[in-house]
């Protein structure tokens, strides 16, 4: 099979499709990036023409089969226990302890949850606390592969090391050169398959107290933000709370969302109609 190369007009209509059923938005300086995932997904899957792999995509792939394996092969899961955890520990010991203390059982939603270690570090903290069983959490991502890891919930170094020896000790259980996490805190999670572009899939969700969307807004282009933005808000029950990644800001789309300081971080509060 000869090399394969992408041209910038291939890369604008193969991004394109990409982006219309994703949300993910590339730029003309991601197409190296972008071609070489791309590409070797293409090859894997036996084709010689990136046109062809297109037009496949496109017209033929009914189950939509092979673009999840290309989504699978696109989206970034580098994430970590513990990571940014100060923001999670306020929505532990303030929003949720108050919701739980008034006789409520608050829901949270983890959105683009990756391989899980968010989700699953939110459920340690809230058993730390007592909280766990008073509290709901469902976890979500597009990828299918990272969400098998998520249900497999096994973890090698790189995804600990934001963990203490006494948080490794807690909570995980050694499995051969990897670790495990304790069956209760995993039990505690409902993971589902989640298109954040889909509005359906989203409403179908139900509404949350809290979702959690971090570090995955700054890879939609601006118009997609705007679209995620107003579904999750619409997600959120009154007075409801969205946790966005440091370095994302809502502050531009309008009146949906509130911003807030807890203990130092940020909050996006919905506001009452």
């Amino acid at each position: 099979m000869r090399e394969l190369t992408l041209s910038s007009s291939l890369f604008a209509i193969l991004s394109g499709l990409v982006e219309e059923r994703t949300g993910m938005h590339y730029e003309r300086h991601d197409l190296d990036l972008f071609s070489g995932k791309l590409l070797a997904r293409a090859i894997e899957a036996g084709f010689e023409s990136p046109l062809d792999y297109y037009y496949f995509l496109r017209y033929d792939d009914r189950d939509r089969r092979e673009f999840d394996a290309l989504v699978d092969s696109l989206v970034v899961n580098e994430t970590y226990f513990f990571r940014e955890v100060g923001a999670l520990r306020v929505l532990c010991d303030d929003v949720l302890a108050r919701s739980v203390s008034q006789g409520r059982r608050p829901r949270v939603w983890c959105a683009a949850c990756a391989t899980g270690e968010e989700p699953l570090t939110l459920a340690m903290l809230l058993s730390e606390r007592g909280l766990l069983a008073g509290v709901e959490i469902v976890a979500s991502d597009i990828s299918l592969r990272a969400l098998a890891r998520a249900r497999e919930a096994l973890y090698g170094e790189r995804s600990l090391r934001g963990m203490t020896a006494e948080d490794r000790s807690r909570w995980l259980v050694a499995a051969g050169e990897k670790f495990t996490v304790r069956r209760e805190i995993h039990d505690a999670i409902t993971w589902n398959r989640v298109n954040l572009v889909d509005p359906a899939a989203v409403a179908a969700l139900g509404s949350f107290d809290v979702i959690l969307c971090r570090n995955v807004l700054i890879y939609f282009g601006e118009d997609t933000m705007r679209q995620v933005v107003s579904a999750l808000a619409g997600a959120l029950a009154p007075d409801g709370r969205l946790l966005v990644g440091t370095c994302e800001s809502l502050l531009r789309f309008g009146t949906l969302l509130e911003c807030e300081e807890r203990g130092g971080s940020f909050f996006y509060k919905k506001i009452a109609p």
